[in-house]
């Protein structure tokens, strides 16, 4: 009697037609990761369009913009996972794992980013010096300038970014969006004011970026003591590291999918510094940051592509997971096949995006202040590097869709090959064959083996969902 009164939370997601409860959960988590990506690049193109910082303060960003993702990692790995966990509990109707799940996952992630914060602080220059900070002087001196004051932030961003999925999980996928868009619509006026009437340099954009992020985070408070399918309590804080393992573990496709591209940058600036000293134009100093600036624009704008991506089936995270829970296997292969179908047009829009207009992208972020090698390099780079966006995107909506589903070590495997096997492997081996061009094929490369493995195991799951409860 108590299950069947618990499951009347939420329970219009078992009920609801599927592509209203996609456009609902969807377009919401959309916004706010694209929103949540729009930080750092909005810092980008601000710093880029500043003819006193230019393609040096461009490529210090790029330097930075690791540091962030890990941070961002560890976020989702709890949010995501808390969110899957949630929704599975719910549709069960198990409400008493449901709030102590979300208590925990604020005591983890509170945790997790105070000790961040600290490594931050105390290793800078070491963290800077891997991630290619040392390709100049005054590439580094930026980098440390705008490393400083982000790292001040850790703690707010981190958990304003694990909660926004949690909040989702409660019911309320629009107040997640606003929370998020409220910080963002912050940094993207306060940084001109920092930048260019104030003169901050670095330290301007990265301050603006904070001031955003503690918004966020003030509103995801104010939610948690407001919740409405899930109320908190003063026992949902007491530690369980049982739930805390159950909620990880389903977090850990999200985990993989944002520290790979930290692996990768940290692979990829490495290769753009070793073989860019070969090139006969970026081997110049003045040009020497060139290719780590370009490779981090084109970085950004594939973050805002997955971010789309990701938040299309994360989105569906809540949906997915109680009906799982409920035994509508039905309900998931239909929202499995539509997950599928919208990425994979996702991509195709890209790629045509990237492929027909890159001199327009480049432009955004200040190719006017720069040499034509910039520009050039820039058109290349995009090209190359996203020409399998379809792919990508596909990819992507696969890992995340099968976190929602609770399948988490299937999903965490296809993501670890994906990102760290494929994703630095290749990013190591091609440049030594190809040069700096190499660095740009790894990409397309593992994207194009990774859905071969994909395929075999959507076909399996489609599969696996046509089998009814027993």
């Amino acid at each position: 009697m108590e299950a069947a009164e618990n499951r009347k939370a939420n329970s219009w997601l078992e009920t609801e037609k599927l592509s209203v409860l996609m456009r609902k959960y969807a377009v919401p988590c959309v916004i706010s990761l694209v929103v949540a990506a729009l930080y750092n690049i909005v810092d980008q193109i601000f710093i880029a369009n500043a003819s006193y910082l230019g393609s040096y303060g461009n490529a210090a960003n790029t330097v930075v913009f690791p540091m962030t993702v890990i941070a961002l990692a560890l976020a989702v790995m709890v949010g995501d996972g808390t969110c899957a966990f949630v929704s599975l509990c719910l549709g069960q109707g198990r409400k008493e794992d449901s709030h102590r799940a979300i208590g925990n996952a604020v005591v983890v992630v509170l945790l997790i980013s105070v000790a961040l914060t600290a490594v931050y602080a105390i290793w800078q220059g070491p963290i800077l010096t891997v991630f290619g900070g040392r390709v100049n002087e005054e590439t580094f001196e930026r980098s440390r300038e705008y490393f400083t004051y982000i790292t001040m932030g850790i703690p707010a961003y981190m958990f304003g970014q694990a909660m926004n999925p949690i909040i989702r999980s409660d019911g309320s996928p629009k107040f997640a969006m606003v929370s998020t868009l409220l910080g963002a619509v912050a940094n993207i006026i306060l940084d001109p004011v920092f930048i260019f009437i104030a003169h901050w340099g670095m330290m301007g954009a990265a301050v603006a970026t904070v001031a955003g992020q503690l918004i966020t985070a003030v509103l995801a408070i104010w939610y948690l003591c407001h919740m409405k399918a899930v109320k908190l309590e003063k026992s949902s804080f007491a530690f369980r590291p049982d739930l805390v393992r159950k909620c990880l573990s389903l977090g850990m496709t999200s985990f993989f999918s944002q520290i790979s591209l930290v692996a990768a940058m940290a692979a990829i600036n490495n290769m753009l510094k070793v073989y860019g000293a070969q090139d006969p134009v970026f081997g110049q100093q003045q040009y020497a940051q060139i290719p780590m600036a370009v490779v981090g624009i084109v970085m950004k704008v594939f973050q805002i592509v997955i971010s789309i991506a990701v938040g299309m089936s994360a989105g569906c995270i809540p949906i997915v997971g109680y009906n799982i829970g409920a035994g509508r296997k039905d309900r998931a292969k239909q929202l499995y096949r539509m997950v599928l179908l919208h990425e994979f047009l996702l991509g195709l829009i890209s790629l045509i995006v990237v492929e027909f207009f890159p001199k327009q992208l480049t432009d955004i972020f200040g190719a006017a202040n720069e040499s034509r090698y910039y520009t050039d390099f820039a058109v290349r780079s995009f090209r190359i590097y996203l020409c399998m966006m379809p792919l990508a995107t596909l990819n992507k909506g696969n890992f995340i869709y099968l976190q929602g589903a609770g399948r988490a070590f299937i999903s965490s495997m296809l993501s670890f090959v994906r990102e760290v096997v494929f994703g630095v492997g290749f990013a190591l081996l091609l440049p030594v064959f190809f040069g700096l061009n190499g660095v740009l094929y790894s990409m397309p490369v593992s994207d194009v083996l990774t859905f071969v493995i994909s395929l075999v195991v959507i076909v399996k799951e489609m599969k696996a969902l046509s089998v009814p409860e027993a």
